[in-house]
């Protein structure tokens, strides 16, 4: 079954995160293109616009936009993807993986084009439960609301000596 890691960057922050998908979490992305937006939710971020910018597969080779399907093949670049030339005109047969998403890709690299107009909450932030006082607390808080809601004496009647 499909294993994928997901890099997700933001453009906006300079940041990104790893995500891991497994079994049938992955398989929405099988058959998907570089170049090809998807929905956030595949990858725990509703309401986001991914758009899918490259990845690497088993052996790390990595997937070029202009080579079609899922395979790999041998291509003559004289820059881009796979290679950068260190001298003008210098060309080089590499080995490349084509634009389509396969079992035999290892990692996806996205990022994110669009984001919902409200901040998202975390999972974490909605699981907690609101606090709680503990009985001793509890108990600590009546003791001085009651000192403070001692009754008024009269003001005409002296005060009895004991």
């Amino acid at each position: 079954m499909a294993k994928f890691k997901v890099v997700i960057s933001d453009p906006q922050t300079g940041k990104s995160q790893s995500v891991e998908l497994e079994e049938h979490k992955a398989v929405p992305l099988i058959g998907k293109k570089i170049g090809e937006t998807i929905d956030g939710t595949i990858v725990g971020l509703p309401k986001h616009k991914l758009l899918i910018t490259g990845g690497t597969d088993k052996d790390g080779f990595p997937m070029h936009p202009t080579i079609h399907g899922g395979i790999r093949k041998s291509v003559l670049l004289k820059g881009g993807v796979g290679f950068k030339p260190k001298r003008e005109g210098h060309r080089r047969r590499k080995t490349l993986r084509g634009n389509t998403i396969t079992e035999e890709i290892v990692q996806v690299n996205m990022k994110i084009i669009e984001k919902p107009k409200e901040p998202v909450k975390k999972k974490a932030e909605k699981e907690q439960p609101p606090a709680e006082e503990t009985p001793a607390e509890e108990a600590a808080q009546q003791e001085k609301t009651s000192e403070n809601k001692e009754e008024p004496k009269p003001e005409g009647e002296p005060e009895k000596a004991s």
